[in-house]
């Protein structure tokens, strides 16, 4: 293995299932925490829509993530 590809950071798919994951659950707390504290009826409205819509994210991508796991072999060190 040359210098370069000793120092390179892989980032997997299983990396990226649970990046997205988790960036999906903060959007689902931070549009549900804005729905709350919005006066406004037409955009607490609206926030809370993308809570649900990003709730289903959420919920698709942990499936994936799990499944992921599931089918790839772990190496242990």
């Amino acid at each position: 293995m040359d210098e370069m590809n000793r120092n390179e950071v892989e980032i997997t798919t299983y990396d990226r299932l649970l990046r997205a994951w988790e960036n999906s659950m903060e959007l689902v707390r931070d549009y549900e925490m804005y729905s709350k504290r919005i006066d406004d009826e037409k955009i607490k409205k609206i926030f809370k829509r993308y809570a649900e819509e990003e709730g289903k994210h959420a919920t698709e991508l942990r499936e994936l993530l799990l499944e992921y796991r599931n089918k790839t072999p772990r190496t242990t060190n």
